[in-house]
């Protein structure tokens, strides 16, 4: 029993047809603001998230980052598919200056001592 399955060099052409062309440079440390559209009942509208991305992943359609932000005083990590229909927009307000791929320490973090120091371009 055989599938058929696409071949290796089509999948960058069908995934081509679904990657957005307005996404901004994103890097580990930089502060953003995402537009999520949100569901409620027969209604849409679209929340905004401001955070920091703590963690980049995967590449291509793929590509997924976690952003932290505080919450009435709680951190949540939030992860977002970047080339979903549901993100609206995605906007950099800051970028900062970080010497690590993964900001996983902030998790442990408050106060001041979750500052970055920011990167002049």
């Amino acid at each position: 029993m055989s599938m058929n399955f696409p071949s290796t060099a089509a999948l960058p052409l069908l995934e081509s047809n679904y990657m957005k062309s307005t996404i901004p440079q994103l890097e580990v440390g930089d502060y953003v603001k995402v537009g999520i559209l949100i569901q409620e009942g027969n209604k849409e509208r679209t929340q905004s998230c401001r955070g920091v991305i703590i963690s980049k992943k995967n590449h291509g359609i793929n590509l997924s980052i976690i952003v932290r932000y505080s919450l009435q005083g709680v951190g949540v990590e939030r992860t977002f598919l970047i080339h979903s229909p549901r993100i609206t927009s995605i906007e950099i307000t800051k970028k900062s200056k970080v010497r690590r791929a993964k900001l996983y320490y902030l998790r442990s973090r408050f106060g001041k001592s979750t500052r970055l120091k920011t990167r002049f371009t």
